[in-house]
């Protein structure tokens, strides 16, 4: 059946209001559907009805499935930017989402962030982020946030050595809000930041994450450790948030459904095999048995995803 099809049937369904909301029916045709499929399903329901699909959806649904489905149905710049305005609203210091969406996206998918959040919230997303953080939180994720970094392969191993000198002598000394710590960070190329860190372990002894732990309870180098995991392994961090997320004191709904909804199209299937090994339970098992009905069929369809 054609994506048209599909757009048809569910357009069907979702007028028939009175019947009751057909949950099988959404999951069905959304989560089995990419990006651009999604978009014009979208664009087809509102040119049909004249109201956007998502203002449908959230007349008949609700809680966590509600939305699980709005981050899906949304493109992925306008996800972001949604997110993003989000954390910048409820802004606190062990809040990471800000630096996830800025550091584990491409350039371009981040500059088309920035320019999906100036068309829904009227407004730049590093003018909101330099208004609702603080201190070094603010020096650190308002360059990160700005960034168009290079996305080649290059690599200049003299640079490398001489940065790797500088992060340890930052870090040595405790300067953790150093402006060139937060330069090489917030500015150079994914490759090129692992061939320092990669320099900075083989000349230094340690990986630069284990000499950031000098203090556990201290948010901000929290925010420098997981900005360093999203830079050069975010299959790692994204296996913690979902590990943190589930767990025996209570499900993370928020964390999980981000991360679910946000890397279906992208590496999910990396995250949950590192979760596997990590904690020795199939991701789909600890979702089943953490999560119910509509919201725990819609996480399991979506791990199944074929981008």
């Amino acid at each position: 059946m054609g994506v048209w099809t599909f757009t048809s049937v569910f357009s069907f369904d979702m007028k028939l209001s009175r019947w009751g909301t057909n949950e099988d029916l959404i999951i069905q045709i959304l989560a089995h559907r990419n990006a651009e499929q999604r978009k014009l399903i979208r664009q087809t329901y509102a040119e049909a009805y004249g109201e956007d699909l998502l203002k449908a959806l959230d007349k008949e649904l609700s809680n966590d499935f509600e939305r699980l489905i709005l981050l899906w149905t949304l493109e992925p710049a306008e996800r972001d930017a949604y997110l993003a305005n989000e954390a910048t609203k409820k802004w606190t210091s062990s809040n990471q989402v800000l630096m996830e969406i800025a550091c584990t996206r491409s350039a371009n998918q981040l500059l088309h962030a920035r320019q999906a959040y100036h068309a829904r919230f009227k407004k730049s997303l590093e003018e909101d982020v330099a208004h609702h953080t603080t201190g070094d939180f603010r020096k650190l994720l308002l360059p990160l946030v700005s960034s168009y970094r290079y996305e080649g392969d290059e690599v200049n191993l003299t640079l490398a050595k001489s940065e790797a000198k500088i992060l340890h002598e930052k870090i040595s000394g405790k300067a953790y809000n150093d402006e060139d710590l937060i330069r090489i960070l917030a500015t150079r190329s994914k490759a090129q930041i692992n061939a320092t860190l990669n320099h900075y372990k083989n000349e230094y002894g340690n990986d630069i994450n284990k000499d950031l732990k000098a203090d556990p309870k201290d948010e901000f180098l929290a925010l420098l450790r997981a900005t360093v995991k999203c830079l050069v392994r975010p299959e790692k961090y994204f296996e913690k948030v979902l590990r943190l997320a589930i767990n025996k004191r209570g499900t993370d709904e928020g964390a999980l459904t981000r991360v679910v909804a946000t890397r279906a199209e992208i590496d999910l299937k990396i995250i949950a095999e590192e979760y596997q090994k990590r904690s020795s339970v199939p991701l789909d098992h600890a979702i089943g048995k953490d999560t119910h009905g509509d919201y725990e069929k819609m996480l399991l369809a979506l791990l199944g995803h074929e981008a």
